[in-house]
């Protein structure tokens, strides 16, 4: 296993990158769109259902700004804008996959210690 060491932890890329898809929003929607290919908002966020249209932007914008998704405006009337996940972003799913599966398989273990806890 690598160590960091990191001085200014401004700089550090393993904060930095776990701080962005750390939110609440962000895997859910790479996943959304490695689950379905290619979708237009309205798509992601039936498909997501409980994220505001607002937060589903500002989410989509971000993962933009990082190159894990691609936008695509389509010049119609309306314009018609469609999602998709970037080379760089199809290879972070195989990650996020191991912990979707982790999670479902922790999370018994994680309930019964939450519910210990709280008892304490």
């Amino acid at each position: 296993m690598k160590t960091f060491h990191v001085i200014d932890s401004n700089l550090c890329p393993v904060r930095d990158i776990i701080g962005r898809l750390g939110d609440k929003w962000s895997l859910l929607v790479l996943i959304t769109l490695q689950a379905n290919g290619i979708m237009r908002f309205s798509d992601i966020n039936r498909s997501i259902g409980d994220i505001s249209q607002r937060m589903l932007t500002v989410t989509l914008r971000s993962l933009e700004a990082d190159g894990l998704i691609n936008r695509r405006i389509y010049p119609e009337v309306p314009p018609r804008v469609e999602y998709s996940l970037t080379e760089c972003g199809l290879e972070l799913i195989p990650h996020i996959q191991t912990l979707v599966n982790w999670a479902i398989d922790n999370m018994p273990k994680i309930e019964n210690a939450r519910k210990n806890y709280k008892q304490l």
